[in-house]
């Protein structure tokens, strides 16, 4: 990726232009210290002057009311803020009519912005002071009072907390009075510009010791620049929150959100004072100390996909190659190209009017339909549906131009949701709230509905990223999510009326991503890349996992690697400084659980036999088929893999399993096997086995539980009672329990009765199965 620019062979402007403004994606405003604000028209190249300002009016910062506003009122979407050195603020209608002018501060006011649903307005000035304000221009509050001048304000995503700056120091200030201040020393010269994005959350700050930083949210740095010549003189987002723009002295810089540079442009400007994007993240201008207007927008972008590769070559052009037999094809675009995504064998493109699907089969005749808004700000793939994500709401279409659904939830904020916050399969939306970070919203691809009983996942901590798995039924589907901890979690979406349980399955986990075509996650964890062949194994047998992961040394990925695909055997990881590496997986797992889901189980015990080409490798193939087997409740085939990695108990509690008369116990030891307790005796009880389940909690010592139950059905209270006295004798214990103490005494203990009872219990289950296998045979001669 890089920037094109352009510049007029002579400025309009005749001195230093201070800020600029997009209204739409093709038209921009300039302010100037010639006391004008011109029009720059992008289609036609046209420029013309909107107004001629007073001569005491030196304009220091623009500011557009927010288009996505919650208050649409046309009349309020086309003014601007324009701060001065006169110590006022202005708003200004699109035809440059000044409709008021605020005396707002002692001194120049410096920064003026307004918060993003545009419900209020901030200011800074050379005064120290900080204020906020209404959206007609009325002092609501002084929000602080500094020492020295405040260059630069920026909203937090949710407009409840303000950053400033106050010479070396940034300060992250909440609008609540009681609520703590964050401060922290930033630069080592005073910093000159700052920025929030509300997509990452992530600040950005450039000061006079010629350097830019990112931060997270909490004043932690993410990332430090080399020193530049000259003074950072301005930084700005996109608005996806992908990259960001750096002016300086003849320089603008184009890097990634991590940091590092993608481009640098050296053009003859004088300083570049103000940056502003595109609200379509295309284009962004530049307010130059030599009067020009610096115009640029993003080319060269690449997507890649199995054999292909893809590059915007131009605006409206992109160059599809495919690397087998080194075939080109052209791809023109009516309008310019904001978004693209690749992968499943689709490229899904849109412009700020359309939206394009090609199969990789077929170039030359996409599918196309018209978009609502052209503000296309995340496009995520599926192997049947692709999502959109607009200002206006997030839209599930199939890959024939089909709207699917359009989920909703309270209080959603589509204008900054990425990619970690987002997760779509082929029957699963998954949504983070970002009012509530621990809160994940699950919607049915198909109807757009709330998942289950309509309750959203809940965790414990904030969550920072989820990812759904793309293989298997929608009954199997999990998702598994990173928190603030950066723990990786696993859990299953459809909880068939039960709560979620989520468990930890990594820990000190960077990044994560699934294969695109079966459940194998990979990831980066605490300085090993790791595989998990069989993440759902938890769900099984717990202690399995450990054994289905494979690893290896992560350190050529860095510090801060990021997974950006996992296709096929290949992940591909961008590092901390941006260059790509690629690393291969073995291909057994995945054949192993296409096996597994289609039932070829012969397949996969071959497959564990002859995949010896290291014994680490041989042992993850044998438990993944272990879990795999006992999942699928195929004993037979459990057993054998159990048996290869030395788990002697569990084969015998295996074999075990096998010798009970009835289906009904087989599915409940089957349940507590995986240590599902509470499933497993409802599955007894239902087929009206009291006894089983009142032996199931007296083996797992469960004393309460196995009483409570034979009270309630009236039988074997007796058992109960032998067993637990048996045991206090084993380890010469006293009856302290004093419903024991109350049953033991208006109840006999006898074993042979109990004996005799249970014999007859077991007998009766035996008929019972011996007579469904009659039922069954006589139904399918039939």
């Amino acid at each position: 990726m890089r920037l094109k620019t352009s510049l007029l062979k002579e400025p309009k402007h005749r001195e230093l232009v201070s800020c600029v403004g997009w209204t739409t994606a093709d038209e921009l405003y300039s302010c100037s210290e010639d006391h004008q604000i011109l029009r720059w028209n992008l289609l036609n190249g046209e420029t013309s002057v909107v107004v001629n300002m007073q001569d005491d009016i030196y304009p220091t910062d623009l500011h557009w009311f927010p288009k996505t506003s919650s208050g649409k009122k046309q009349a309020l979407a086309e003014i601007f803020v324009l701060t001065s050195t006169d110590g006022k603020f202005h708003l200004v209608s699109k035809t440059g009519r000044i409709e008021k002018s605020v005396e707002a501060h002692r001194g120049a006011v410096l920064a003026g912005h307004w918060n993003y649903d545009g419900t209020a307005l901030i200011t800074a000035g050379e005064d120290g002071q900080i204020k906020i304000w209404s959206k007609s221009g009325m002092l609501r509050s002084t929000l602080a009072q500094q020492g020295s001048p405040v260059y630069s304000v920026a909203w937090a995503p949710d407009s409840d907390r303000v950053l400033y700056t106050s010479g070396k120091q940034l300060i992250i200030k909440p609008l609540q009075p009681s609520s703590k201040v964050l401060q922290w020393k930033a630069h080592d010269g005073v910093i000159l510009k700052v920025d929030w994005n509300s997509v990452n959350d992530l600040i950005l700050s450039g000061a006079e010791d010629c350097r830019f930083k990112v931060w997270d949210s909490y004043g932690r740095l993410l990332y430090v620049s080399s020193s530049h010549d000259y003074p950072i003189t301005s930084v700005s987002w996109a608005p996806d929150g992908e990259v960001f723009a750096v002016g300086s002295f003849n320089t603008l810089r184009l890097c990634d959100k991590t940091g590092w540079s993608y481009a640098l442009e050296k053009p003859n400007t004088g300083s570049v004072f103000a940056v502003a994007w595109s609200a379509d993240g295309t284009q962004l201008a530049g307010a130059c100390g030599n009067g020009h207007v610096i115009f640029a927008h993003l080319v060269e972008q690449r997507w890649e996909w199995k054999n292909f590769q893809i590059t915007l070559i131009k605006k409206r052009t992109m160059q599809v190659r495919n690397v087998l037999n080194d075939a080109v094809d052209v791809l023109e675009f009516r309008d310019r190209v904001i978004k693209a995504s690749f992968a499943h064998s689709h490229l899904v493109v849109t412009t700020s009017l359309q939206c394009y699907i090609y199969s990789v089969k077929n170039w030359n005749t996409p599918l196309i339909f018209d978009l609502k808004e052209g503000t296309v700000s995340l496009i995520l793939q599926a192997d049947r549906h692709f999502l959109l994500v607009d200002g206006g709401g997030v839209y599930v279409f199939s890959y024939e131009g089909r709207l699917v659904s359009s989920p909703k939830f309270p209080g959603m904020r589509a204008d900054i949701l990425n990619a970690q916050s987002v997760s779509l399969s082929n029957d699963t939306l998954a949504l983070r709230d970002k009012t509530d970070e621990k809160v994940i919203f699950l919607f049915d691809v198909q109807t757009g509905k709330a998942l289950g009983d309509g309750k959203p996942l809940t965790h414990k901590l904030e969550v920072v990223e989820i990812a759904l798995d793309q293989s298997g039924p929608a009954s199997d589907r999990k998702i598994a999510l990173v928190d603030k901890n950066r723990d990786l979690y696993l859990t299953s979406v459809r909880r068939l009326g039960r709560e979620h349980s989520i468990i930890k399955i990594g820990t000190m986990v960077q990044t994560m991503a699934w294969n695109d075509a079966a459940n194998l996650l990979s990831g980066v964890q605490d300085g090993q890349f790791t595989v998990w062949c069989y993440p759902s194994a938890v769900f099984v047998d717990k202690d399995l996992l450990p054994k289905t992961l494979t690893t290896k040394d992560g350190s050529e990925f860095s510090s801060t690697p990021h997974i950006l695909s996992y296709v096929g055997t290949q992940v591909t990881v961008r590092r901390a400084d941006g260059s790509l590496m690629h690393s291969c997986v073995s291909p057994y797992p995945a054949i192993l659980h296409e096996y597994a889901s289609t039932a070829r189980w012969e397949d996969a015990l071959r497959l564990c036999r002859f995949a010896k080409a290291s014994e680490e490798e041989d042992q993850t193939l044998w438990a993944c088929l272990a879990g795999m087997a006992m999942g699928s409740r195929e004993l037979a085939m459990a057993e054998v893999a159990y048996a290869a990695i030395g788990e002697v108990d569990k084969v015998q509690y295996i074999n075990s399993i096998k010798e009970l008369p009835s289906k009904e116990s087989s599915l409940a030891h089957m349940l507590l096997f995986s240590g599902h307790v509470q499933e497993a005796e409802a599955t007894l009880l239902q087929a009206g086995l009291v006894y089983q389940a009142i032996q199931v909690h007296i083996n797992l010592y469960n004393w309460d539980r196995a009483l409570e139950l034979a009270v309630k059905h009236k039988t074997h209270v007796d058992t109960v009672l032998a067993y637990r006295q048996k045991f206090l004798q084993d380890f010469g214990k006293k009856e302290s329990n004093k419903r024991f103490l109350q049953y033991s005494e208006g109840v006999e203990v006898d074993w042979e009765k109990i004996q005799a009872k249970i014999e007859m219990e077991l007998g009766k289950e035996r008929e019972r199965a011996a007579n469904a296998s009659v039922r069954s045979s006589v139904a399918s001669r039939r």
